[in-house]
């Protein structure tokens, strides 16, 4: 697959799986990696834009054991974004279907 539509799709999937749940780098990579492989090396750049894009806003939690977890948590802005990635993704699953000859997503 192309890495540049990969990071995409990794991208609105990275919005979406925090959008459930607050989660640290290490935790949303295991979570992702069940379905997609990624790795360290592609998500933590994302992490990194996203806020940078104020999208994120970040935390810290301390542990009982080990060094102390940085949390990401979605912004309005991220969940306004979030919804954008949603609606272009339907809308360029269905132009897909009807071009490969299927039915639309929404049928």
């Amino acid at each position: 697959m192309n890495s540049q539509f990969k990071r995409g799709i990794i991208e609105m999937c990275v919005l979406k799986i925090i959008s459930r749940k607050d989660m640290y780098g290490f935790e949303l990579i295991e979570n992702i990696s069940q379905e997609i492989e990624v790795n360290e090396n592609t998500i933590y750049p994302i992490l990194r834009r996203l806020t940078k894009q104020e999208l994120f806003d970040t935390y810290t939690e301390s542990m009982s054991i080990g060094a102390p977890r940085k949390y990401y948590t979605l912004t309005e802005h991220g969940k306004e974004k979030l919804q954008e990635y949603e609606d272009e993704w339907k809308t360029f699953l269905d132009s897909v279907y009807k071009i490969l000859g299927g039915a639309s997503n929404e049928e």
